[in-house]
């Protein structure tokens, strides 16, 4: 019978609390967004070991502005905070509860697009019904719209360039027209439990905190389809690949420059011969001599120009089309494959390219 009282004691926000606080402290009584918050890029967004190696060499060449511009939407309760330094757990939380649910509009007025944040026990959300114990709530219709997204996912630099376009990208896009927001892909509706459920009853399906991106298998597999066609035509196999983006609302890949999709096409002869093509889909972007842009923190601070865009657009259907030259009677295997580039910064391969679509042709 006592079980219940002493765990709201224990739940209960301490005297003094000031916001922003801790995603721990949230996950006491959110413990299944917390666990799902866990695993998304968001919750890595500062501890990144690609992260850190990209700021402490853009820290190394441009000083601590390049700190700040990194920080602003890595770790944005610390640039808030003037706690550039790190020193409090919760700016190293990266993209944490205290700082979405903090955000009460979206400014998109200027060069780019600005969070209007306010601390304090007032949570800001989606729901419109939102009842806490612990804290304040209040219905956010900008929580309901892309807008909540831009602020990190648009950015021009200092020399105007637009490195990140994401949000754009979609507001061209027919999704924006049809009120197809971000989260609709990114944070659907699932079932789980807004508040613990020892602490308060919730039937209000959960949005998706995990936010499945790029790193996603499942979201790559959703968003990019192919289709593989191979044929012989005397001493020649012709092959065909139809790349489709049928489910993202923004160019793929979207966000940094150096991200690339990548189609590798190979045909091999059971009499020994071997060939090996490939597409790249990207966004190649150059400094303001004209000299390519191949490192992470350049593009951010330096990018000026764009040297070619082969990117695929929303709904875009792509046909690539191979020729080899293989003798006629020589039984040959087409093998196509999708790989996922992330970031030149990755120390390991895995963590530098996923593989998510493979598919293979006998051809006579």
């Amino acid at each position: 019978m006592l079980v219940m009282p002493l765990l709201l004691l224990a739940l209960a926000p301490p005297a003094g609390l000031e916001s922003p606080t801790s995603a721990e402290f949230c996950g006491r009584c959110h413990q299944a967004i917390l666990g799902a918050w866990k695993l998304s890029a968001h919750a890595q967004a500062m501890e990144s070991r690609l992260f850190q190696d990209a700021l402490e060499v853009a820290e190394t060449k441009f000083g601590s502005p390049a700190r700040h511009t990194c920080l602003k939407c890595h770790a944005p309760i610390a640039v808030d905070k003037g706690d550039l330094s790190l020193r409090q757990k919760v700016s190293w939380e990266g993209i944490t509860c205290d700082y979405c649910h903090s955000v009460k509009d979206v400014s998109l007025a200027g060069v780019n697009p600005r969070a209007l944040v306010e601390y304090s026990m007032i949570k800001h959300g989606p729901i419109k019904d939102a009842q806490s114990m612990a804290h304040g709530t209040a219905y956010s219709e900008v929580h309901t719209s892309a807008a909540i997204c831009a602020p990190c996912h648009e950015y021009r630099n200092t020399l105007g360039f637009p490195v990140l376009t994401t949000y754009s990208e979609w507001k061209g896009s027919h999704y924006a027209k049809d009120g197809k927001a971000c989260q609709s892909c990114h944070m659907y509706r699932t079932a789980g439990d807004v508040v613990d459920p020892r602490v308060m009853q919730t039937n209000t399906p959960i949005n998706l905190h995990q936010m499945p991106g790029s790193h996603s298998l499942e979201q790559l597999a959703k968003t990019i389809s192919a289709q593989l066609s191979a044929s012989r035509d005397g001493d020649q196999v012709r092959v065909q690949v139809v790349v489709t983006n049928r489910a993202a609302g923004h160019y793929v890949p979207t966000g940094s420059p150096l991200r690339q999709l990548i189609l590798d096409v190979k045909a091999d002869s059971f009499a020994g011969q071997h060939f090996q093509e490939h597409r790249v889909y990207a966004r190649r972007v150059a400094d303001e001599n004209g000299t390519p842009i191949e490192q992470e923190h350049l593009a951010f601070m330096s990018a000026a120009k764009v040297l070619s865009d082969t990117r695929l657009a929303p709904d875009e259907k792509r046909t690539e089309s191979f020729t080899f030259a293989i003798p006629a009677g020589k039984q040959t295997r087409v093998t196509a494959t999708l790989r996922y580039f992330y970031s030149p910064f990755a120390r390991t391969e895995s963590q530098k390219l996923v593989t998510f679509l493979s598919m293979s042709r006998l051809v006579q």
